[in-house]
């Protein structure tokens, strides 16, 4: 599976955006999506993830605010942001994995990341 994230750019903060990760392969309804962010001197950190039957799980930070989905038709996976915050800056990444999980380890497959910046 090859993914490839889009929809980063500047935001002020209270905005939104939508990510999208679009994906290769005609397997990608069996996989687990999730979404993870890595700011600057930060360790990656998972943010969203849904299963393969729609299910989704979401980090104290963002719940409430983002919303994971997926579109199987379309092999595509989004990431809709609402009332972003600065601390939400970061590089996205979409991931595909066997596992709804919250553990980058779960997780075999990455696409390249898209910036995320939100001004105060």
């Amino acid at each position: 599976v090859q993914l490839q994230a889009s929809g980063g750019g500047l935001v002020q903060a209270g905005g939104s955006l939508r990510l999208s990760c679009a994906a290769s392969g005609r397997t990608f309804s069996s996989y687990a999506m999730g979404w993870f962010r890595q700011a600057p001197g930060k360790e990656r950190e998972f943010v969203a993830t849904i299963s393969w039957s729609g299910r989704t799980y979401y980090a104290d930070s963002v719940k409430g605010r983002f919303t994971i989905s997926r579109e199987n038709a379309k092999n595509t996976e989004y990431l809709q942001m609402n009332s972003l915050k600065p601390e939400d800056t970061a590089v996205y990444y979409c991931a595909a994995g066997g596992y709804y999980s919250i553990n980058t380890d779960d997780y075999g497959y990455w696409g390249q990341g898209t910036l995320v910046t939100v001004s105060s």
